[in-house]
């Protein structure tokens, strides 16, 4: 195997789980990692004494196994390969090509002692009848693309150049794997990502739903991307594109809320969006209406809308967005009577409220960020996120933090 690179936080999830009688579905949008994540485990079993013959690792999108489209074939092909003495190690890249491969999963499970590890590039995977045939079977390990403490340990940067720069490179490039191979060469790079996001839209969204119109589908992927971090509903949506004379269905009618909202899932199926439902922090409770989305990786908004520095404060809480769900936070919108908390981030054990701004440095903006903060009645962490490097760590209580410095710690 050629030299791989460690992701060691999601190595160490892997194996945290190992020999557990769990199946391990590693999730995320296509190339983010995922099947290097399995060689790396692939080589730890080695390393660590499995022999080869008790690992079967089978990439299913690879043509090799093109007569494997069913699960009864699947369970034939790989049921033969299990080893005699001892467990075998089940490593399956892109399981979703085989159909109803849940049921032969489960009956792995069932027949034999195995160890069983699975990625799949689109949410499908853990649809329905998968949930249900496996409740509670199953744990799912969500990968996202670089951070950007990964990110800096990926590329390897002039001694000259500063963490600043670093982060200009992180905002621009985004943290697809895949590009580490161009050393930020913008031609190569923005091609790299075309390829991608065209693969995920084809294979991921316009193949399983054939109904779907790819131009409707473009068209709302440019609306969120310039949207980032907006409060928008599927029916203001509908409504703006509607009136831009964008959208109109055969009959010349405005695009429904409805219609809007089913291409929005499509997207989160294919982990390119994720959507942020908003608590009512006084209330305790989630609101129905309106959310905000996030992108998967801010490389890709740059490849469809051009790169611009404009709109930097919600570009930054795009990215802290994605950080606290690697931290393993719950995330939603607080909603405090007629103001906006940008995250309520929530653990078992933890809770904190989170404000992103450019800076802070105007009495007004430093007015607007902190009042909804002072305003929640509890004393759960209050945190401002900017990327001053200010002396001053609190405002009554209220941390201040340097974006950066929080992203590294």
């Amino acid at each position: 195997m050629s030299e791989l690179i460690n992701r060691p936080a999601y190595l160490e999830q892997l194996l945290l789980h190992k020999d557990v009688d769990l199946v391990k579905i590693v999730t995320g949008i296509r190339r983010c990692g995922k099947s290097t994540l399995l060689d790396l485990f692939h080589q730890h079993l080695i390393e660590s004494g499995v022999p080869e013959e008790n690992i079967i690792h089978m990439n299913l999108e690879s043509l090799r196994y093109r007569a494997l489209t069913d699960y009864l074939a699947f369970y034939d092909h790989v049921s033969a390969r299990i080893a005699k003495t001892g467990k075998t190690y089940l490593i399956f890249d892109e399981l979703q090509a085989v159909e109803h491969w849940e049921k032969a999963v489960e009956s792995f499970r069932l027949d034999f002692d195995v160890d069983i590890y699975i990625t799949g590039s689109n949410a499908y995977l853990l649809s329905t009848e998968f949930s249900t045939l496996l409740s509670g079977r199953y744990v799912e390990i969500r990968m996202l693309p670089l951070s950007f403490q990964e990110f800096l340990t990926f590329y390897e940067f002039e001694p000259s150049v500063t963490t600043d720069e670093k982060f200009q490179k992180y905002l621009q490039y985004g943290g697809m794997p895949i590009l580490r191979e161009y050393r930020f060469q913008e031609t190569q790079s923005t091609q790299a990502l075309e390829g991608i996001y065209s693969t995920v839209i084809l294979r991921d969204i316009l193949q399983r739903n054939p109904q779907a119109d790819q131009n409707t589908l473009q068209k709302i992927v440019l609306f969120l991307c310039s949207n980032i971090g907006s409060i928008t509903s599927p029916n203001s949506i509908g409504n703006v594109l509607s009136s831009e004379g964008d959208l109109t269905n055969a009959k010349g009618k405005n695009i429904a809320g409805k219609t809007v909202e089913r291409y929005i899932a499509m997207l989160r199926s294919a982990f390119i969006f994720y959507s942020v439902g908003r608590y009512d922090i006084r209330g305790k409770q989630l609101l129905k209406t309106l959310g905000k989305n996030y992108i998967i990786d801010l490389g890709f908004r740059n490849m469809l809308l051009g790169y611009r520095d404009a709109d930097r404060g919600h570009i930054l809480e795009n990215i802290v967005f994605l950080e606290l769900l690697r931290r393993n936070y719950r995330v939603s919108i607080g909603k405090l009577d007629e103001t906006e908390v940008d995250f309520v981030a929530e653990k078992p054990d933890d809770k904190r409220y989170i404000q992103v701004t450019e800076s802070m440095q105007s009495p007004e903006t430093r007015e607007r960020e902190l009042r909804p903060l002072r305003m929640i009645p509890d004393n759960y962490e209050k945190l401002v996120l900017s990327m001053d490097k200010s002396y001053i760590s609190s405002y009554d209580g209220i941390k201040a933090l340097n974006l950066m410095d929080w992203l590294l710690a």
